[in-house]
């Protein structure tokens, strides 16, 4: 999960972060676009994720960021994640992905926790015990 404002050390290993399709009935997916890492709205995204640090990882949430054909996160395209996710090409926007794959929560500007957390504490799966 990124949530110190810089982009994770690369992975030990040669193979590419999993995809977010196989993440799905795994993990939440929090799939953040900006133009570029100098948006001011993914400061104050990420500003407002690194408080939440706990709160995410008990909803077993991961945080992908997409900087203009730069993908963090994940071994999937930037096109292809804004295509699949309705995300802007550019300029700024956030979708949260459920377990099944669904999109959940769609925004053209930060999303806080308290809205992040209401939105998946309200998910079937996390009300049935399942994280």
């Amino acid at each position: 999960m990124i949530l110190l404002g810089m982009p994770p050390a690369p992975p030990v290993t040669a193979t590419a972060p999993a995809s977010v399709a196989a993440m799905r009935w795994h993990k939440r997916v929090l799939l953040i676009s900006a133009s570029d890492a100098d948006d001011p709205r993914l400061v104050e995204q990420r500003g407002m994720l690194r408080a939440w640090r706990t709160g995410a990882e008990d909803r077993d949430l991961v945080v992908i960021e997409i900087l203009g054909e730069r993908v963090i996160g994940t071994g999937d395209g930037a096109d292809a994640l804004r295509r699949r996710y309705r995300l802007p090409a550019s300029g700024f926007g956030v979708a949260l992905v459920g377990k099944d794959g669904g999109v959940k929560l769609r925004r053209s500007r930060p999303v806080d926790a308290p809205m992040l957390a209401e939105t998946i504490d309200a998910m079937p799966m996390r009300r049935a015990g399942g994280r």
